[in-house]
């Protein structure tokens, strides 16, 4: 039973190009089946969360995260009575547009695109579902429904203008109504993001060995998970006592979430989906107490493992390999694959050339990324890359 501020598929504003109905799955459903059916999607599986592709079979890729994160989307969303296609289809879709090597790859790919409007991985997640999804006979992209695309452009709320170009672009022809606050599916799918990333990086950060059981022992939230386990457990193994405590600590943040969300929908009493994207607020969120602790372990982790020494020499080298391949291809587009000639034909200008060399570059998985380098410059990053890790 859906709740009534949820998004309801027989009530969608529909798809930029009208398309018959499936006989089996609702819109949402459509959607989230295409997202997992890309090309985008499948990338992710060799794209760098924190750790490089190839550093360990054990650590998140996106592909794993994403995965993660639609899984605490649908149930959050179920729990608050909302549609849990839609949530999970932002949910998978929110790191199409992440280039190789993570956040520095982002903005080493930003700082190279600064002359021709920037980059932005959100927007380009847009450009991806949009226009570079090239399967279909009579669109380009994947043609999702509206909510579908809201939530994935509105994915850290309502977007100032100027908006980054691959949104700007797209709104001109199908109105997302930047302004408002997304559905509450799509803040759901925000949320697990938050949620996710600050779990599974305390575990990936362990299993590199960037700090220690007892030091997590000390965070707040974390300290109270863990005495709980001693008490439970006690003389539990460390591998042991460490996984139920992350794993309580992850229904902490569930059930933050899940309870004030219930607390501030029972407050709005919103009487559908408008009600909530014209709120003024966020509905789904964290209280704030539980925001406050979880300030303090984002900032253990910034310095802990974000900005960790073998971290931080990993991510300089091989984002590397976007500042050389950027300069490369923009010289000599005729290195690009053959299916991307048409367009640089038609590219009119310097600034339409740069951003299909940055769409390019913004596909690679990291390990593509490595190998084009060394065939286009002879230098094998690979090497490089674990001999800095045995130095780490």
């Amino acid at each position: 039973m859906h709740a009534p501020y949820a998004c309801l598929p027989d009530r969608s504003r529909g798809r930029l190009h009208p398309e018959a109905e499936s006989t089996f799955r609702t819109p949402f459903q459509r959607d989230r089946d295409r997202i997992i059916h890309s090309s985008a999607f499948r990338r992710l599986k060799h794209k760098t969360q924190v750790f490089v592709e190839h550093e360990g079979d054990y650590f998140r890729t996106r592909l794993t995260h994403s995965i993660e994160v639609a899984q605490v989307a649908r149930t959050v969303a179920g729990a608050l009575g909302l549609n849990t296609e839609l949530t999970e289809a932002v949910a998978l879709a929110h790191d199409l547009g992440h280039p190789p090597f993570g956040h520095t790859g982002e903005e080493a790919l930003n700082d190279l695109m600064a002359p021709y409007g920037g980059f932005d991985h959100n927007a380009q997640a847009i450009r991806i579902v949009t226009a570079l999804e090239r399967h279909y006979a009579e669109w380009d992209g994947l043609n999702l429904t509206w909510e579908t695309l809201e939530g994935i452009a509105k994915h850290n709320g309502p977007v100032p203008r100027p908006a980054p170009w691959a949104i700007e672009d797209y709104d001109r022809r199908h109105d997302l109504r930047l302004s408002t606050h997304a559905s509450a599916e799509a803040q759901v799918a925000a949320l697990a993001d938050d949620i996710a990333y600050s779990h599974h990086d305390l575990h990936d950060g362990l299993r590199a060995e960037l700090f220690g059981t007892d030091e997590l022992a000390e965070l707040p939230i974390l300290h109270d998970c863990f005495a709980e386990v001693d008490r439970k457990y006690p003389g539990l193994n460390y591998y042991r006592r460490r996984h139920e405590a992350l794993r309580r600590f992850f229904g902490v943040l569930v059930e933050d979430v899940i309870l004030l969300a219930r607390r501030t929908l029972a407050e709005l009493a919103p009487r559908d989906v408008e009600d909530i994207r014209l709120a003024g607020r966020m509905t789904i969120r964290f209280s704030p107490g539980l925001w406050e602790d979880l300030q303090v372990i984002r900032r253990f982790l910034f310095h802990r493992m974000y900005r960790a020494p073998s971290v931080v020499e990993m991510r300089k080298a091989v984002t590397g390999v976007i500042r050389d391949l950027f300069p490369l291809f923009m010289a000599h587009p005729e290195e690009l694959p053959r299916q991307w000639r048409r367009d640089v034909a038609e590219a009119e200008g310097e600034a339409a050339l740069a951003r299909i060399v940055a769409d390019y570059i913004a596909g690679m998985t990291d390990r593509f990324a490595i190998e084009t380098h060394a065939r286009l410059l002879g230098s094998d990053m690979v090497d490089r890359t674990r001999a800095l890790r045995g130095q780490g």
